[in-house]
């Protein structure tokens, strides 16, 4: 079986949730659970000020679009780009092009697990990225975001600086 990916769907603005709720419905319908894993329309809380009070709301990321983890097929291109309210998917032309681990990534959607040998309080030295060779004590990890907080020596002072969990190393 082919494997999925995460794809952006564009929308008209304000349909976003009624987009969902009809790629759900369609998936039940035609029985693709197997190849339309998950619908999502990305979220965050936001405090409004509203006549003087604080107030905690939820706000679309990213009005007009919608995240689809699918296996991307004629089946499933069919079903998603038809169905009532959607303009199209994100990409060159009519060819969806999957999002990257990367760009997935501040989204909190992780694509697998990585499993570190490492904890608070461990010395690790940087492989990977623009603090590469630099070595660091863990202070904070966040196992949903797949990230660890480390301090570094940067002009003389400790400034805690985020590190993907793949780029950094327990050293011995």
């Amino acid at each position: 079986m082919a494997e999925a990916h995460w794809y952006v769907v564009h929308t008209y603005s304000g349909y976003e949730n009624k987009v969902k709720a009809n790629i759900d419905k369609a998936i039940e319908n035609r029985h693709l659970e197997e190849q339309i894993l998950e619908v999502r329309v990305p979220m965050q809380d936001v405090v409004e000020l509203k006549n003087g009070a604080k107030k905690q709301v939820q706000k679309k990321m990213f009005p007009g679009y919608v995240l689809i983890n699918m296996v991307m097929n004629d089946d499933t291109w069919y079903v998603v780009r038809n169905t009532r309210g959607v303009t199209g998917f994100v990409g060159p032309g009519s060819k969806p092009v999957p999002l990257t681990d990367a760009e997935m990534r501040p989204l909190g959607i992780k694509s697998d697990n990585i499993v570190v040998d490492f904890d608070e309080g461990d010395t690790v030295v940087v492989i990977g990225g623009v603090w590469k060779d630099t070595i660091g004590v863990i202070q904070r990890m966040d196992h949903g975001k797949q990230i660890c907080t480390i301090n570094v020596d940067l002009f003389g002072r400790e400034t805690p600086v985020e590190i993907s969990f793949s780029d950094v190393k327990k050293m011995n």
